[in-house]
């Protein structure tokens, strides 16, 4: 990543004393109360994309969705 010079998207619209989480286990049925969970999802962009990064977005209530998996949505808006 370092390499390639990514960015990570999330980080770049969320301060780094914020936890970020796009997963929460099956087995932890308060899991909305504890807030305890994991970051497994990233949308990561090239260095010529930055500047059209203009939202990104954690869908968070899909997690208490009737049937929802335990991984929830991330999705990126560029604005050309």
């Amino acid at each position: 990543m370092k390499r390639g010079n990514w960015i990570d998207t999330l980080r770049r619209f969320t301060p780094l004393d914020q936890k970020l989480y796009t997963w929460w286990s099956y087995r932890s049925p308060n899991w909305s109360n504890s807030n305890k969970g994991r970051r497994l999802d990233h949308i990561w962009a090239s260095q010529l994309l930055e500047p059209f990064l203009a939202n990104i977005e954690i869908l968070r209530e899909a997690r208490g969705w009737e049937r929802p998996s335990d991984h929830v949505p991330v999705s990126l808006n560029l604005q050309f």
